[in-house]
């Protein structure tokens, strides 16, 4: 899905010769399986009709003390706006609140026009990094976090 997703969410953000780069960095095999196997990374899935992906979200529950961090969540493009997104950062918010976590944090790029949503669903920029992510790129970053409530949630 990221390899459908990218080439039309960031161009014009990043160049494409960093998108490839970047979904090669993010999304092949051992870089998934480093993630689920090592980092502990969860992955849950949006599915419609006959079982077909909609879209996907990656988080890492209790990254520090009662602190998830939200590492991927992308929807097709032709879905945004649907709900599937907030679904999914739902099932993210609700997971992290019953694992004990009770702040999350995600990186957005700071021309991503995902920071409506996040702002939307309660995440506020809490820094901006520029982190170097090898072969001269860099992702140049808001750094959002947000409160989670597991009463609001019903998990309490």
């Amino acid at each position: 899905m990221a390899r459908h997703i990218w080439p039309v969410v960031y161009p014009g953000i990043i160049t494409p010769a960093q998108i490839a780069y970047m979904l090669e960095l993010m999304y092949s095999d051992a870089a998934l399986r480093d993630q689920l196997v090592h980092k502990g990374h969860r992955f849950l899935i949006a599915d419609g009709e006959a079982g077909a992906a909609l879209g996907f979200a990656g988080f890492e529950m209790g990254h520090s003390p009662q602190h998830a961090r939200l590492h991927k969540l992308y929807v097709l493009p032709e879905l945004k706006g649907t709900g599937v997104g907030h679904a999914l950062l739902m099932g993210v918010l609700k997971a992290a609140a019953q694992a004990g976590d009770r702040t999350i944090e995600l990186n957005v790029n700071k021309y991503n026009p995902a920071i409506s949503f996040y702002t939307r669903h309660g995440f506020t920029v809490e820094r901006d990094e520029v982190l170097d992510i090898g072969q001269g790129y860099v992702m140049d970053d808001h750094v959002m976090v947000r409160t989670i409530d597991p009463v609001q949630l019903g998990v309490a």
